[in-house]
């Protein structure tokens, strides 16, 4: 398994570490709140056609998801900057199933194909993960 260097949190400023956990802090916390209250999140953007995408498909399986929207190409970059930094990955949309980010349109499409994403979400609440 391929991993992805983190900066270590030791090489990071006091000053620096508390700029960034108040960049756009209500933003993350209305993310947060909603991937621990639905079985299935998606955060995205307007204009974005990946977004729509997952969107149609998710209708389209009959799985029932929080939509989440923050700005377009033409406004909101920051918040959407600061959900990236919370959640590690680096594009819209953003899928929370059960409180695990499953990922973006490829992996959200992938996960409805081979029925797992189904079964994430219709599963019991054991598996759920706060944020």
């Amino acid at each position: 398994m391929k991993t992805r260097s983190i900066l270590d949190p030791i090489r990071i400023a006091p000053a620096a570490t508390d700029k960034l956990q108040s960049f756009h802090g209500d933003v993350v916390a209305e993310v947060a709140a909603a991937v621990g209250k639905n079985a299935v999140v998606v955060v995205g953007m307007a204009q974005n056609p990946h977004v729509k995408s997952v969107r149609k498909a998710l209708t389209e399986a009959n799985i029932e998801f929080e939509y989440l929207e923050y700005g377009s190409y033409f406004s909101e970059w920051k918040e959407r900057l600061a959900i990236k930094l919370w959640s590690g990955w680096p594009t819209f949309p953003q899928v929370f199933v059960r409180g695990i980010l499953i990922g973006g349109a490829d992996l959200t499409v992938a996960a409805l194909a081979d029925g797992t994403l189904q079964s994430r979400a219709t599963s019991a609440g054991s598996d759920t993960v706060t944020a």
